[in-house]
């Protein structure tokens, strides 16, 4: 644990961390790009699996077209991947993604998308010795299922790309990325993100999954809303403490708080797409994804029920995965 504590790269959850590996392992960096109309949207995902199943180690590009649906896995060796621990510096084959950019060459049958996007202004989860990133004390502990980093809550773009004969202005538009890395993802889990409320700069990121631990599993839960260049977070770590959890076809809702706060989630769902996510075998996993999900928010104090803000965010993404039933029994 010590020798833990004082290796560099668990302070850096947006660097590679699969160096010293093997199977199963993944690991991936999303990244979403709304363009001004949000009538363009996509999650660009760059990433490895050094899982011997499922045709072997590889990296890929998997792509979510936010409109349309439609995914593709654009599959590359794994000496066409790279990456460095520190920072953000990824390269697939010819795709390259840095703090402040994607360079994108993709050439599938199904899609061609090639250009350049650039990020300005990214607002990262903050990360400090005690606390290093969205994990909290969890990104310490060895051998978990999966580990999670948020690299910029909200980011500004610019630049192009050309979607088949389409061309997209990124300018203007909003940006996202996080990252995953480890085993395999949970067994259930329900995640949503979005940066597109009325105001610029307020954003929401949540996710809610069962946690192995120790011979069991425990619903562990992760939420920030970024409001006026403060981070509100509610999480298991923090002793925050879900009150309600439900699901229909529609909507999510959700309700948590903690000694000071309440926050109110209902996540208007919508038609998803196919992902492929990590198991301990392969990416073969299915991951239904959408872009264009809504958000209504609310946070209050927990004594006095002042209203601190209430707004609704578009373009967002949503993620029902594997067995949520423990989820909601919890």
């Amino acid at each position: 644990m010590i020798s833990r504590l004082f290796n560099p790269r668990w302070l850096h959850p947006e660097g590679y961390h699969g160096g010293d590996k093997r199977s199963p392992y993944f690991e991936g960096w999303y990244f979403k790009i709304v363009d001004r109309t949000a009538h363009h949207r996509y999650a660009i995902i760059p990433g490895i699996s050094l899982s011997t199943a499922g045709g072997g180690p590889h990296s890929f590009v998997q792509v979510l077209d936010g409109v349309s649906g439609q995914a593709i896995y654009q599959r590359y060796g794994v000496d066409d991947f790279a990456a460095d621990e520190v920072g953000v510096n990824v390269r697939v084959g010819p795709n390259v993604f840095t703090w402040d950019r994607m360079h994108i060459e993709l050439d599938s049958s199904d899609l061609r998308l090639h250009g350049d996007v650039r990020f300005l202004g990214a607002r990262p989860w903050p990360v400090t010795p005690t606390s290093p990133g969205i994990m909290d004390w969890y990104t310490w502990v060895p051998r978990m299922e999966c580990y999670h980093g948020v690299l910029s809550l909200d980011h500004g773009l610019s630049g192009t790309l050309t979607a088949g004969d389409t061309s997209i202005d990124f300018a203007e538009g909003r940006g996202y990325v996080e990252k995953d890395w480890g085993q395999s993802f949970p067994s259930g889990w329900i995640w949503m993100q979005t940066n597109h409320f009325a105001i610029a700069g307020i954003s929401l990121t949540a996710s809610i999954a069962m946690i192995p631990w120790i011979g069991r599993a425990f619903p562990g839960f992760i939420v920030g809303l970024l409001l006026d260049d403060t981070l509100y977070r509610f999480a298991t770590y923090t002793g925050a403490t879900t009150t309600h959890l439900s699901l229909t076809e529609e909507v999510v809702t959700w309700r948590m708080q903690d000694a000071l706060y309440i926050l109110d989630i209902v996540a208007h769902r919508a038609d998803a797409g196919k992902l492929r996510g990590p198991s301990r075998h392969d990416m073969g996993r299915p991951v239904p994804e959408t872009l264009g999900a809504r958000v209504d928010v609310t946070l209050r104090t927990r004594f006095g029920d002042t209203i601190i803000y209430s707004g609704t965010g578009a373009c967002a993404g949503m993620e029902i995965g594997g067995d949520i039933a423990p989820l909601l029994r919890s």
